[in-house]
């Protein structure tokens, strides 16, 4: 790959990563409101699960069109613009929406622009790092997402013990505007844009689209990462209400749920840190093995844990997130690792689509299945959970066994080099 001789400046991973902490407060400021936002808005569990779906369906959508874009323009300023633009998104929500449709429009809208601070930023990462140390520095960026995450569903916590859960919302969204803010610093300490890669000037957008969908080593590694998106994001939009439920109807106790919610996220970011790095020593294929049949267990049995011990239940909660997001940056490291330079943002583009499209029906199913359960075992029944988070694990199944053909696609990629 192609650079400026001249290193990187130093605090460059530091900003880039502080920059992506505040601007994942939105991501999951939603999740942590949801149990409020339905008694509120009045709306079903798959109602309220939609809402969730709608903002990764804008997420997809962005994804692939900035990964597209930063390919053509370069990835700095699609980062740059993209953030401010992202950060006005989420300031609308969390200002104008009132019911369920205002709500699934505008937080499709602010995942809809979010895209510009995480596949752009990626790119930055794989050009500004040597391939030894590049897992690492992706477990960063994916922790500082985990950090941002938990820091947004502390503020939710917070606000919805102390005043109202609207408020939370708000100061999710102001702290990403001082996320764009940072982007530009991070950005002035890194290489400078480099010329296009030779195969970017004969190759155009179509021709890099299709070579990707035939890379079969590139599509092996996505269709993995799509199942992990159905099980992960499934995660990440039920787990307060899932803790809040379970910790009864005193309200002290449900700003306690989603602080614990918030503390699990916490605790992911020690996953996020040494899954990229394991990567780097053990391989990228045997980190993602591992992490998701590990997960896997967890999603099949969570939902009987319905009944533990409050404070047994978030550690298992703190569990199941570490376990979930180990592998979140080895896939993108190893997307890295097999596809050409000039057509990396084409491929995380693809990657996207498929990741996040998972992402945007699993917490809808997950709703539906949940609806379903009460109906049948009726509310606050056990059955209801474990059906719930059983559709998080049925989703993702086929993960390991694209993750086996991702590895053996892999040795034979690296020999015929």
């Amino acid at each position: 790959m192609p650079h400026d001789t001249t290193g990187p400046a130093r605090g460059w991973l530091a900003l880039l990563c502080a920059s992506r902490l505040l601007q994942s407060m939105i991501v999951t400021a939603y999740s942590g409101v949801l149990p409020f936002a339905m008694v509120d808005w009045h709306m079903t569990a798959a109602q309220a699960g939609s809402i969730q779906s709608a903002w990764h369906v804008g997420y997809m959508s962005s994804l692939f069109a900035v990964g597209l874009l930063a390919d053509r323009f370069g990835p700095q300023r699609i980062f740059l613009v993209g953030s401010a633009v992202s950060a006005m998104a989420a300031l609308a929500f969390a200002l104008f929406a009132r019911d369920h449709l205002s709500a699934m429009l505008l937080y499709g809208l602010a995942g809809l622009c979010a895209g510009a601070s995480y596949t752009p930023g990626l790119q930055l990462l794989a050009q500004n790092t040597e391939p030894a140390v590049r897992g690492r520095a992706m477990g960063l960026f994916i922790g500082s997402s985990s950090m941002g995450y938990a820091l947004s569903l502390a503020v939710v916590a917070a606000f919805s013990h102390l005043q109202h859960w609207r408020l939370g919302l708000l100061a999710a969204a102001c702290c990403t505007v001082a996320g764009a803010l940072l982007t530009a610093q991070a950005l002035r300490r890194m290489r400078p844009p480099s010329a296009p890669a030779p195969g970017a000037a004969r190759e155009g957008t179509w021709h890099a689209l299709s070579a990707t969908v035939r890379d079969k080593p590139a599509m092996a590694g996505n269709w993995a990462y799509a199942f992990h998106c159905w099980e992960l994001m499934a995660l990440w939009a039920w787990l307060p209400a899932y803790l809040v439920a379970s910790s009864g109807t005193a309200a002290s106790w449900q700003g306690a749920g989603i602080a614990l919610a918030a503390l699990a996220h916490l605790v992911s970011v020690f996953g996020s840190i040494a899954g990229g790095a394991a990567s780097d020593r053990l391989g990228r294929a045997r980190v993602m093995m591992i992490a998701t049949v590990a997960s896997l267990c967890m999603s099949f049995s969570f939902g009987w844990m319905w009944s533990w011990p409050l404070w047994l239940l978030a550690a298992a909660a703190a569990v199941y997130n570490l376990l979930a997001i180990a592998d979140s940056s080895v896939y993108s490291t190893a997307l890295a690792d097999v596809v050409a330079p000039h057509r990396l943002g084409v491929a995380f583009s693809v990657r996207s689509v498929m990741g996040f499209g998972a992402g945007a029906l699993s917490p809808w199913m997950f709703g539906l299945a949940l609806d379903w359960g009460q109906m049948r075992f009726g509310l606050g029944s056990t059955h209801a959970w474990v059906a719930a988070w059983s559709s998080a694990g049925l989703g993702a199944l086929l993960g390991p066994l694209m993750i086996a053909r991702f590895s053996r696609l892999h040795r034979v990629h690296m020999a015929a080099r």
